[in-house]
């Protein structure tokens, strides 16, 4: 089982952005030198929660300080950009850390003000036209536009063979079939949708259909929040911060931007009681949004999870407050499943 890393630039209390970055990339480096399989970093703006507002700095700054480790986005919100851009920007990174860019593609609302920020025509609205996006993106990668097509014969870098890998990510069985149908691979967002994560992996692996986008069979990310202390009680206390952020932004309603991440001292205090009980393992059959506990309890769960996806890799994504609190948990996590540490430092 490869296990990999979804890097938010969490903000530590305290801190500032600046500091998340640089943590950021203390992350890359040490997930690196524990045998993770690759790093992505998520797209989020005007968010003073992370600092990871556009992945492709972060991956060109982590592959210089890095050797090994596959690199990546999670996501690139393809609803906002130029499929041109995105394709040359990722083949410039392939060309820059060759055989270790990985471009992952979404699509998302941040509410309307950067919906329209983000937007270069401010008089026609935005088009829903995510397959379209990510069709033409993978026809600038591999050359594969009809011969009939206005951009056909305008390769990308004809000098740089390498080709980024290309996932779709989502959290709705529509993304399976997109994914499957275009021959992709695919991650499947459980710390958003838990009920729909299983039935959406194993859809997506009986229809997969290769398209010569690179793969020749199915290849699917379960991503999934996890938090493991050294202790059962330690896993469950450190987990406050990520339920408490999630308590904190159904409180803020259009002031969403501005919630920060709570320690996870400060996240007891304001939470409910029913807030702080919730289930941190399957229980009754229910996936959980947040898996925490010790290293034995959040290894059976996690278990269970890629058993019943069909999974072939686990990425973990969390709200650890404390950055050295987040970087032990990712030890513990490789440390259960048996990665070779990398002696890369």
């Amino acid at each position: 089982m490869k296990l990999s890393i979804v890097d938010l630039g969490t903000v530590a209390p305290g801190t500032s952005e600046t500091d998340a970055l640089a943590d950021s990339l203390a992350t890359a480096r040490h997930a690196e030198a524990a045998g993770f399989h690759r790093i992505w970093f998520a797209e989020h703006h005007l968010s003073r929660s992370g600092a990871s507002h556009h992945p492709e700095l972060l991956i060109a700054a982590a592959a210089m300080q890095t050797s090994k480790i596959r690199l990546g986005s999670g996501a690139v919100l393809m609803n906002h950009y130029s499929p041109f851009k995105v394709a040359e920007m990722f083949k410039q990174l392939e060309a820059m850390a060759p055989g270790r860019i990985d471009l992952g593609m979404g699509r998302a609302t941040a509410g309307p003000v950067i919906d329209l920020a983000l937007q270069r025509d401010r008089q026609n609205p935005a088009q829903a036209d995510h397959q379209q996006q990510v069709m033409e993106t993978l026809a600038w990668l591999y050359d594969a536009f009809p011969d009939d097509h206005p951009f056909a014969g305008h390769r990308l870098m004809d000098t740089v063979p390498e080709v980024p890998q290309t996932w779709l990510l989502g959290s709705s069985p529509n993304g399976s079939n997109l994914a499957a149908g275009l021959g992709i691979g695919y991650t499947f967002a459980g710390f958003i949708n838990p009920a729909g994560a299983a039935p959406a992996v194993r859809h997506y692996r009986t229809s997969f259909r290769p398209q010569g986008f690179g793969l020749d069979s199915p290849r699917a990310i379960l991503a999934v929040n996890v938090t493991v202390g050294d202790t059962a009680a330690e896993g469950r206390h450190l987990v406050n911060s990520a339920k408490g952020f999630y308590a904190r932004l159904g409180r803020a309603g259009r002031a969403a931007g501005s919630v920060t991440v709570p320690s996870p001292d400060d996240a007891a205090q304001e939470m409910t009681d029913a807030q702080k009980g919730e289930p941190t393992a399957i229980a009754d059959g229910q996936w959980p949004r947040f898996v925490a506990g010790g290293p034995d309890d959040v290894r059976a769960t996690l278990e269970q999870m890629i058993e019943e996806s069909g999974a072939d890799e686990l990425m973990v994504q969390d709200l650890i407050a404390d950055p050295a609190a987040r970087r032990h948990s990712h030890r513990l996590l490789g440390h259960m499943f048996g990665l070779s540490p990398r002696d890369t430092l």
